[in-house]
């Protein structure tokens, strides 16, 4: 008898984290290779985030806390969203999570029945269609397109509504593809939003990594809307696992049972020392943002040097999407054949939906010079395709 559930195998393989444990390996053995396929900071945490999380250790910070999370912490959220954003933020609507990921299964949990529907954009993060599935729900992609800054045509997305969607899940700064939601577009989907009755579910886990402006949420533009955020990617806070759901409050009482009963709470410490990060670490955050768009302007003409094609710049977070099918069209084999040959470390664009074939994902979370490495290397190798 088959012992594995049917939901466990319906979940696709994250490849990325292939490519990392296959990196680590040819390391392990001796290789140089050059790491450009994860989207985990190479900065230290900074210093303000780390004596806070010491100081609440030798306090005696390592119980448990309420399941929404620390009074303070969400009290720190809701003022960072009225000063970034202009927006009124209840900190009773805050649920805080052990990272970003757990506040999906709160946010589809607390949402979806079985059969119910989210429209997502092809290509996307995978974890997306994998939670709602997951859940018993059915993700229903829309076509974005490089031509056009990875941006919904509002036309598709309409089309792809019926009575059992329940959602619109955006990213902005998105992954993987680098691209930014103008606020044209956002109060687009928040219109459609309002005359559906549907909801926006706004991952803004790349917020403070945006070069052109500031970053825009959804909750400028609607209140039909959850929010997803946390501390992984502009605080250099991957491995502290914090995160958070902001949620309409109808929702916020069955998140926070689901959260309870899966997770309990986040970590006391890790919560204390994210309270102290937003109210004493966005100049460190400032830092990190220029050093990031330095090695974009580096790396996004590096690449179409080299022969990939870069339709729209991207403007977010620290991915360049670039179109390689100059080298291949099968992203998976590029990316292999990249990594074993090239000593090259890259994200094969299939990994986020089909609309990502023959692309790669090339993370900038690395410094210049091993860029610059990176892109010689590419150079020299792309030179026997």
């Amino acid at each position: 008898m088959d012992e594995v559930s049917r939901r466990a195998k319906a979940i696709r393989p994250f490849v990325v984290m292939d490519v990392v444990a296959r990196a680590k390996e040819l390391t392990a053995a001796g290789r140089d290779i050059v790491r450009m396929e994860i989207g985990d900071p190479d900065f230290s945490t900074p210093d303000v985030i780390r004596r806070a999380a010491e100081a609440a250790m030798e306090a005696g910070d390592t119980g448990y806390t309420q399941s929404a999370g620390l009074p303070d912490l969400r009290d720190a959220i809701r003022d960072h969203y009225a000063a970034a954003y202009g927006v009124t933020v209840d900190p009773e609507d805050v649920i805080v999570t052990q990272g970003t990921s757990p506040a999906m299964l709160l946010l589809f949990g607390a949402l979806m029945d079985p059969g119910d529907e989210v429209i997502i954009s092809d290509p996307c993060y995978p974890a997306y269609s994998n939670y709602i599935s997951f859940l018993g729900g059915v993700p229903v992609p829309v076509r974005v397109r490089a031509e056009e800054g990875f941006r919904f045509r509002m036309s598709e997305v309409r089309d792809a509504i019926t009575p059992r969607t329940k959602a619109i899940m955006i990213n902005s700064p998105a992954n993987p593809m680098g691209a930014v939601l103008g606020p044209e577009d956002l109060a687009a989907l928040a219109a459609l939003a309002e005359e559906t009755g549907i909801w926006i579910a706004s991952d803004e886990i790349y917020h403070g990594l945006q070069f052109d402006g500031p970053s825009r949420s959804i909750l400028e533009f609607t209140d039909r809307a959850f929010v997803l955020n946390g501390f992984s990617k502009a605080y250099a806070m991957t491995g502290w696992r914090l995160g958070y759901l902001i949620a309409p409050r109808q929702f916020v009482r069955p998140a926070e049972i689901i959260q309870q009963n899966f997770f309990l709470c986040a970590n006391h410490f890790v919560q204390v020392a994210g309270t102290v990060a937003l109210l004493e670490a966005q100049g460190d955050v400032a830092r990190m943002r220029a050093e990031y768009d330095a090695r974009r302007r580096y790396l996004v003409p590096a690449l179409r040097e080299v022969g990939l094609t870069i339709a729209v710049e991207p403007t977010g977070a620290f991915y360049v999407f670039a179109d390689a099918r100059c080298w291949g069209s099968d992203s998976l084999a590029l990316s292999g054949r990249l990594l074993e040959e090239a000593g090259v470390a890259v994200a094969p664009g299939i990994d986020f939906g089909p609309g990502g074939e023959g692309f790669l994902r090339f993370s900038y979370a690395t410094s210049l010079d091993r860029l610059q490495e990176g892109v010689r290397r590419l150079r020299s190798w792309s030179q026997g395709v």
